[in-house]
């Protein structure tokens, strides 16, 4: 029989945008007749690390992908914007809710945040409770046997590949929702302004799908064509070989449990092999949210403190940092990635790699200059992955790239792009090249690119640096800095 006075909780979705395997929304349903999806728009309460502008693309069509979600289940998503605390009270007060349910995140601001309102909340008489929702293991689960946070992956993922039997399966989507009362007021998605005004996005909305479904659909192509083949397949920027399920999962349009769950269903529990590498990547994106979590510093500094001491260059460094952004660098691998970043909001993890190097150690830029790039331009922008990856590039983080390693863009576009096709996807000025010149072309004779209707400096850029010259720059600054007390 149902209560003259339902019982009433709110599920706060924030970076969770799906309904299955969502542990806040089965524990309100669990407990409550009647749920409340809402979704507040506060981007300040993440300062500094507000979404950029790919990030916000994403994030308007990933609410409208789960308000027709909601909508399909009898049930609608409540849109408010301005502070989170007012907006969940003002909820509360309309609707008489006991209860408030959220997934948590792990980001230094969003958990002081979350923190202050669970201690509002509680004092007011509500019963809240946060869940986990991104990760297979909590950022303070796992520790070293001293007690310390690990600062070294494998040992890690040796630490978590025996608990992975113990993940729990999937929570299944619900059914159908209680209807939510008409007299509630909702914002339109549209009205939060998340879409740029000028529309640089087409290139966006042509290759993703955000997205629950999406997310679904993602995995399952990925599954059925490419998991078996990851290992050797994952390093080509040209190929299909990769999950994509970045973005998806950063938005929490899919939990790992879910990505866990569905490639034991194909491949089984082998720890071998292209599934079992895929994994694996899972567990480094569950080491850099731990090491966030214990390390809030390192978005804006180094978790080795004596790169702080590190001797960047100097100068006017405006045109060669607008040179790397716009794929302008000369270097064909490297303008290829740069502009497949800003056409699609994404760049394969080889290429990351390659175009970090150069900033970091050719041009030896801040690699802080690098993330904030990143951070603007990615649809999968996400700040434990995103510092991680740079600082590992920098050789200043934890398990970081040595400081003698530095890619040399040639040899990687030569190993990893072999026949070009990448290259010559994103840099079409130089597809008459042949393959033996196509990632050096300064290395071709002068008449030779003037037949082929390349010349360098007017169709494509001389490059902006001597990539042995600069090699042993960044080599000697190394020294530098080692010599250091």
């Amino acid at each position: 029989m149902t209560s003259p006075h339902p019982r009433t909780a709110i599920v706060w979705f924030r970076r969770d945008l799906r309904l299955a395997d969502n542990p806040a929304l089965s524990t309100a349903l669990e407990r409550c007749e009647r749920v409340i999806p809402v979704y507040i728009h506060a981007t300040d309460e993440e300062a500094p690390w507000q979404p950029g502008g790919a990030a916000r693309w994403w994030l308007h069509h990933g609410l409208q992908a789960l308000a027709a979600g909601l909508a399909d289940i009898d049930s609608r998503l409540i849109v408010a914007q301005g502070d989170s605390l007012s907006a969940l009270r003002r909820l509360i007060q309309a609707t008489g809710a006991t209860e408030c349910h959220w997934n948590r995140l792990y980001e230094p601001a969003t958990i002081a945040r979350d923190t202050a309102i669970k201690q509002a909340l509680r004092d007011a008489g509500l019963r809240c409770e946060s869940h986990n929702a991104a990760m297979l293991f909590e950022p303070w689960a796992l520790k070293t046997t001293s007690g310390d946070p690990f600062r070294v992956f494998s040992p890690y993922w040796r630490r978590c590949v025996p608990q992975l039997a113990e993940v729990p399966d999937p929570l299944p989507a619900p059914r159908t929702l209680p209807p939510v009362q008409a007299e509630l007021d909702s914002l339109p998605i549209d009205a939060l302004g998340l879409l740029p005004r000028i529309r640089w996005d087409q290139g966006l909305a042509e290759t993703w799908q955000p997205g629950a479904e999406g997310a679904a659909a993602q995995l399952r192509r990925f599954l059925a064509e490419a998991v078996s083949g990851y290992g050797d397949r994952r390093d080509l920027p040209a190929e299909p070989g990769t999950s994509r399920l970045s973005p998806h999962l950063h938005w929490g349009e899919i939990g790992p449990r879910q990505v866990l769950a569905g490639v034991r269903e194909v491949c089984g529990t082998d720890t071998e092999g292209g599934a079992g590498k895929f994994v694996r990547e899972l567990g480094w994106r569950e080491f850099s949210m731990q090491l966030l979590y214990h390390f809030p510093h390192t978005p804006t500094e180094p978790l080795d403190p004596k790169f702080a001491d590190f001797p960047w260059r100097t100068g006017n460094t405006d045109a060669l940092l607008e040179a790397w952004q716009r794929g302008r660098t000369g270097i064909p691998i490297v303008d290829a990635g740069m502009r497949e970043l800003w056409h699609t909001g994404w760049m394969h993890n080889r290429v990351r790699m390659v175009v970090a190097s150069l900033l970091t150690k050719n041009l030896r830029l801040p690699w802080q200059h690098g993330a904030n790039w990143f951070w603007d331009t990615l649809v999968d922008a996400d700040l434990a992955n995103n510092t991680q990856g740079w600082q590992w590039a920098a050789g200043c983080g934890a398990d970081a790239a040595p400081y003698f390693r530095i890619f040399n863009p040639v040899l990687q576009g030569e190993r990893f792009d072999a026949a070009g096709a990448y290259v010559r996807r994103w840099c079409p000025e130089l597809t008459a090249l042949p393959d033996k010149l196509l990632h050096q072309p300064w290395a071709a004779k002068p008449d030779l690119l003037e037949q082929l209707g390349v010349r360098l400096g007017r169709d494509y850029p001389a490059p902006v640096l001597d990539l042995k010259a600069s090699r042993d720059a960044a080599l000697e600054a190394f020294e530098q800095l080692k010599q250091r007390p």
